[in-house]
């Protein structure tokens, strides 16, 4: 359960930027998660729940919000989403073809690999 590190790295790192405001509260955090990272939103839930107790951001929220994949072709020019490709039947799980959709040949990875805190929404003293 990788999901328990990432949050307490990400709780730490919120932490200390919040020290450069007056805080009096945090109501959201908003976090940025790509397909790529395989972390669970459940997870990252729990775990920020659980952390962030007798803290600034105990009570706040968590949202979170799901980055999709996208590829670059550097042969065809290709800029977009992958293909994905289903395992299983009944599973309905499926899995990201890495290679352009369009030329079949090796892509770079522009989005869907991050783990970021997009925003914080706080309460400032007056």
């Amino acid at each position: 359960m990788h999901e328990v590190s990432v949050m307490a790295d990400l709780i730490e790192a919120i932490k200390k930027e919040l020290e450069r405001y007056d805080v009096v509260s945090v109501k959201e955090v908003y976090l940025i998660v790509g397909k790529l990272t395989n972390l669970g939103s459940e997870q990252l839930e729990f775990a920020f729940e659980i952390m962030s107790k007798d803290s600034i951001l105990d009570g706040s929220k968590l949202t979170i919000k799901e980055e999709e994949i996208e590829v670059r072709c550097s042969q065809c020019g290709y800029e977009g989403p992958v293909n994905n490709m289903d395992i299983g039947e009944e599973s309905h799980f499926s899995v990201p073809i890495l290679s352009c959709p369009k030329c079949g040949s090796a892509v770079i990875i522009t989005a869907g690999k991050s783990c970021r805190v997009s925003s914080i929404d706080i309460e400032e003293a007056d």
